[in-house]
């Protein structure tokens, strides 16, 4: 989903249809099928984002999926406009309604033998014509020029299904109006008989495409023709691996008739249905952070999920959704999957906490979240995972003592447990510009701020604090030599800042022009300042090697990862056996070379 800005274009039809309300009122029945124009084009929106966010959810917990092979940003964007078709619809449906009878205007709100007669004619005339265009498709000329651009998508996802070159929607739409125009100038015609035959083209197609199994077995147990006149989302996804077998619309009758049905297509059926569990290696434990950020999850919408985090002021519309999520996530006890990914021989899975930012700092929720995270935690010490990277939040010294508060309740854990502080620091001192001689440190100090202000001392670089009860502690923590570089100052001059969360606004005006914020935090300092440079959070390039990446995280770009998730990762790579927790940070310079060393990379300034 992208900015709506496409659907002015329906405006005009949306505003004529207000205003023949406003004149002529409800009683009108033709006042009645136009105006139910655009609702129905918002279900289909709605139909089709809640196939997207279902497939993902079950392909991410990956148990029955089919095609197990990656998605990557090129499909995503491919597949970014998927509502275009949807405005396409809606432009013929309105001129239809302009250019057809007025007779044929007054449709009823419901007609059986409509119904009936829209089912025998998409199992006859369109399934038969489709079937045939569709194998014509297949023709070196006709695929390299329109068709190749769906199969492109190897691992469908429901909107690969109306990915197609304009010419090939043109087509589609004539051989679907065949049932609803037959049917509306015969005066058969009913608007939930239309509605119906929308939803079940929309619905059949995105099931086909979803990519895992959930069409259950007893249902072609008690019905067996239902076996010609249905497919199977395993049926259509052999014909996105083998190409010129499974050609059928819906209905598979035709694929027997002409022998063209793929041989494995019950097998593939048999195995998917069944099933798979996947243990993981590694897991990375995250939350949502705003309450628009669900959107932006991988389980949300897909081309929103691909482009770092933003707030969008036309999601501010969708507030009664968030509040719904928000209130969800009171309720929901347990971790979800958001996302799976590969990398060599690691299965890396990132599960998510159902709280948001705010919930984090409730006094009351405090118990709760630690509840949940703890649940995480002895469930992926029962799969066998081998590390868990606390990720944002869950981590919080004031919440849990960075993860230390497990390792207390149950020391017999096998499951190691990492902060990723080491990692972090590691990417905070390699983006401070050679040769500086001083930074000051701004911000509540975190366990990464002690770190690196350690290493810095360490090597002779003078780190300037400003807040004095935070200099103390800092400076009774190092060695005697280390501690003549840490300086309390109220000189702002220092072109190297280092920022953590805390930053107040009054200090970062007290910064001089040119100034680099460096954050050490999970979370980005807000930007106030257009003369200074602000970096990113710490972050890594993630290896050539890492698949099924489509989503950013959080604030990030593309293919770029937050040091402290790339610090579980690098832990279970090295098979480094210690927890990485609570107040213990592992040998910084040691976690930096084992991170580039497996292949993840600096990032410039972002």
């Amino acid at each position: 989903m992208h900015a709506c800005m496409q659907y002015v274009v329906l405006a005009p039809w949306v505003l004529h249809g207000l205003r023949m309300v406003a004149t002529k009122g409800w009683r009108e029945l033709d006042v009645i099928t136009y105006n139910a124009i655009f609702p129905s084009l918002l279900l289909r929106m709605i139909h089709n984002q809640i196939w997207i966010t279902l497939s993902r959810f079950q392909n991410a917990r990956s148990k029955h999926q089919i095609v197990d092979r990656s998605i990557e940003f090129e499909q995503v964007d491919r597949e970014r406009n998927w509502d275009d078709q949807i405005i396409f619809n809606g432009l013929l449906l309105y001129v239809g309604f302009t250019f057809i009878p007025s007779s044929a205007q007054r449709l009823p709100m419901w007609r059986t033998d409509g119904a009936v007669m829209i089912a025998l004619l998409h199992a006859g005339p369109v399934e038969f014509l489709y079937y045939w265009f569709h194998r014509a498709l297949h023709h070196h000329f006709l695929y390299s020029r329109y068709h190749s651009h769906h199969h492109a998508s190897i691992v469908t996802e429901p909107i690969t299904s109306v990915i197609h070159p304009f010419a090939e929607h043109v087509v589609y739409y004539a051989l679907f109006t065949i049932p609803m125009l037959t049917t509306v100038l015969t005066g058969r015609g009913s608007i939930i008989a239309l509605l119906a035959y929308t939803t079940y083209l929309d619905f059949m197609n995105n099931m086909g495409h979803c990519n895992f199994e959930l069409v259950p077995k007893w249902l072609f147990h008690a019905f067996p023709p239902l076996k010609y006149l249905m497919y199977t989302p395993s049926f259509h996804s052999l014909h996105h691996t083998q190409f010129r077998t499974n050609y059928s619309l819906f209905m598979p009758f035709y694929d027997y008739i002409y022998g063209t049905m793929d041989k494995s297509s019950d097998d593939l059926y048999e195995s998917s249905l069944k099933g798979k569990e996947e243990a993981p290696d590694v897991v990375h434990l995250t939350h949502p952070t705003t309450l628009q950020s669900i959107y932006h999850l991988r389980l949300g919408f897909a081309s929103l999920a691909s482009r770092p985090y933003n707030s969008k002021w036309y999601m501010l519309i969708m507030w009664p959704i968030s509040s719904v999520s928000m209130l969800l996530t009171w309720i929901y006890g347990s971790s979800f999957t958001v996302e799976r990914n590969t990398l060599k021989k690691l299965k890396l899975q990132t599960w998510a906490i159902p709280r948001y930012n705010f919930q984090y700092g409730l006094k009351w929720e405090k118990e709760a979240i630690n509840d949940l995270i703890e649940k995480a935690i002895l469930e992926a010490d029962q799969r066998g995972v081998r590390v868990l990277s606390l990720g944002l939040l869950n981590q919080a010294k004031e919440l849990n003592g960075s993860g230390e508060l497990y390792i207390e309740k149950h020391p017999k854990l096998r499951v190691r447990i990492v902060d990723g502080s080491s990692l972090a620091a590691a990417v905070v001192l390699k983006s401070i510009p050679a040769g500086t001689n001083e930074v000051l440190l701004a911000g509540n100090l975190s366990k990464v701020a002690r770190a690196v202000a350690a290493a810095l001392c360490q090597k002779g670089v003078q780190v300037i604090m400003t807040r004095k009860h935070e200099f103390k502690m800092l400076k009774g923590q190092m060695t005697e030599k280390a501690a003549n570089y840490l300086v309390f100052s109220r000189n702002y001059t220092t072109k190297v800042w280092l920022v953590g969360d805390g930053l107040e606004h009054e200090e970062q005006k007290r910064a001089p022009k040119g100034a680099r914020l460096i954050p050490y935090s999970q979370f980005p300092p807000k930007k106030i300042r257009n003369d200074c440079s602000y970096y990113t959070t710490p972050c890594m390039k993630i290896p050539e090697t890492l698949q099924n990446m489509h989503s950013c995280e959080n604030w990030l770009p593309r293919r770029v990862m937050s040091a402290w998730r790339a610090a579980g990762i690098v832990h279970a790579l090295e098979g480094w056996d210690v927890h990485e927790c609570g107040e213990t940070v592992q040998d910084v310079e040691k976690t930096w070379s084992a991170a580039i060393r497996h292949g993840f990379l600096p990032v410039t300034q972002i």
